[in-house]
């Protein structure tokens, strides 16, 4: 949800969730990653402007998530949760489940996609630039992923770079007089590939795993 005027945003805090991962390590998606070096630089240095309200460590890179799969099961999880008595979680994402997902993309032979930054906004919980799909480009892979695949995330997408989490409760009104006064920029940038990974359940804010490609040149490996 977007920050609303007269509202306070939410803060991350800084402590293990049992009851979102139940003890399951690796949290996946399909996302885009941002290796254009002028629009990384100009994240970069948003994110230092902002570092003192923003939750600390703040090392995820920079990307735009595509699809959230779920809790990746290893594939001996995946036979076990056909016996009985073996718990299965709504947001468990199978090995299976990805290799279909997988080739149902690159059958589509994909062409680069074209998206604009554009300027810097806030949801209630984080700081985001946002990112406009003019050609609805990830809303139609987006598509394709969800005709099989529930999708354990807000129901309204939005696609974004996430610049950092709250680390404690602000104004409305400071943040955005804050975002008001930064000379902000806007780029045009071609997508190439699409990524999926993961990350440690356990590691606010953690790293991106990268696990597979899909080349949008000519939709292959």
């Amino acid at each position: 949800m977007f920050l609303r005027p007269q509202s306070l945003t939410v803060p991350t805090l800084a402590h293990d969730y049992p009851e979102w991962h139940k003890g399951r390590e690796n949290y996946a998606l399909w996302y885009i990653e941002i290796e254009h070096p002028e629009l990384v630089e100009y994240l970069n240095k948003l994110r230092a402007i902002f570092e003192p309200d923003l939750f600390q460590p703040n090392i995820r890179q920079f990307h735009i998530t595509l699809f959230v799969c779920g809790f990746l099961k290893k594939e001996a999880d995946t036979i076990l949760s056909h016996q009985k008595n073996t718990v299965i979680y709504n947001d468990d994402f199978s090995i299976e489940q990805f290799q279909q997902q997988y080739m149902q993309l690159k059958a589509l032979n994909l062409k680069p996609i074209q998206l604009k930054i554009g300027k810097i906004n806030s949801f209630d919980s984080a700081l985001f630039v946002e990112v406009l799909d003019t050609e609805n480009s990830l809303s139609n892979i987006r598509h394709l992923l969800s005709q099989q695949t529930f999708e354990p995330a807000a129901l309204h997408y939005c696609p974004h770079i996430t610049l950092g989490l709250y680390r404690c409760e602000f104004q409305s009104e400071y943040l955005y007089e804050k975002i008001s006064q930064i000379p902000q920029q806007s780029f045009n940038i071609e997508i190439e590939h699409l990524t999926f990974g993961s990350y440690q359940a356990k590691v606010l804010q953690g790293e991106l795993y990268p696990n597979q490609h899909i080349q949008l040149e000519l939709g292959r490996e």
